[in-house]
């Protein structure tokens, strides 16, 4: 099991994030982790902000590479935070006021951690050599710190076998649906290994072609295998529900499937709590680092919604609210 990743004591710690490549890019090719992350940062800031005028003229300005705005630049903060553990943006400043914010990515960052546990410093990677980032002018975002690491938790340590184990599913099943012919196993009645070869040769080519093998009366036949198309989807929907699970994301807000509107409902509910607190922890880096005080508009809540439809519904399986409460007398 892994084990966290603590101050040395005896002088600085460094930290250099080796795994933000690999993590980056299972983001990129796992749809699944794409869309529920994403989601994740739009429900965070995507319903927008409120602020003061003067809060607002400044982060009207923030332009990031050029093309960005302040709303794009959190979402990819949020998003690398999630995947990577950690995300950075370069604080650049002019007479004391902000005018941009420049996300890193973590695979170019390095944190320094004095032997008393703080950050001393921030370094990024360059063509020459390693550069010096004060604290002060880099806004970093941490995701599950846990005990004493000088680091942040990627959603991918948890989930990262679940993520294999589907593509591993979905491509077999690629290859099987791409292979219509081999969905059995064929059985030769011969023991001839020229034979053999040669029939596996024209099988392989017809397959390729998708043209149908005629073989001579009892050369070949081809059996049914002991595994049905319908377990086989069965075990990669185990893995997507098992994968949602890990990310701590509900299947019903990442995926634009059909749901009951009690799951969605409940689902919804399930998240409320979530991307409310990733608003809550980035209004306070927010104001801790730059100085803005900020605060995020929330989608609307379905908690009166659901415990109206409770009481209403007294025929429902399971407890009502009214169900847990006591109206009979104490007995003493």
């Amino acid at each position: 099991f892994p084990v966290t990743i603590g101050i040395n004591e005896a002088g600085d710690t460094y930290y250099d994030f080796p795994k933000a490549t690999q993590y980056l890019g299972y983001y990129k090719k796992t749809p699944e982790l794409k869309k529920a992350v994403d989601n994740l940062a739009i429900w965070t800031v995507g319903k927008g902000l409120t602020t003061d005028s003067l809060t607002k003229t400044t982060i009207d300005h923030i332009r990031g590479w050029g093309e960005d705005s302040f709303q794009s630049i959190l979402e990819n903060l949020i998003v690398v935070k999630k995947i990577v553990g950690d995300s950075f943006a370069e604080i650049i400043e002019e007479k004391g006021i902000i005018i941009n914010l420049k996300p890193i990515s973590p695979e170019r960052m390095r944190i320094v951690v004095a032997k008393n546990g703080l950050i001393k410093r921030y370094e990024t990677k360059t063509a020459t050599g390693w550069k010096v980032l004060e604290t002060d002018k880099v806004l970093h975002l941490c995701n599950d710190r846990v005990a004493d690491e000088i680091h942040g938790t990627s959603v991918i340590e948890a989930c990262q076998w679940v993520i294999d184990a589907r593509n591993e599913a979905l491509a077999d099943e690629r290859k099987i649906k791409h292979r219509e012919l081999a969905m059995g196993v064929m059985y030769v009645d011969t023991d001839d290994t020229t034979k053999i070869n040669k029939i596996k040769e024209q099988y392989a080519d017809a397959v390729k072609d998708g043209e149908v093998l005629v073989l001579p009366k009892d050369t070949a036949e081809i059996k049914d295998t002991n595994v049905s198309p319908k377990d086989r989807l069965a075990w990669i929907a185990y893995l997507e529900n098992f994968f949602y699970q890990a990310v701590g994301i509900p299947r019903v807000i990442a995926s634009s499937q059909e749901y009951t509107e009690a799951a969605s409902k409940v689902g919804y509910m399930t998240f409320e709590p979530v991307y409310t607190r990733e608003q809550t922890l980035l209004e306070q880096d927010i104001w801790n680092k730059l100085y803005l005080k900020v605060k995020f508009n929330r989608p609307p809540s379905l908690s009166g919604v659901v415990q109206e439809d409770e009481a209403k519904n007294t025929g429902q399986m399971g407890f009502q609210p009214n169900e847990m409460t006591a109206t009979a007398g104490r007995v003493e």
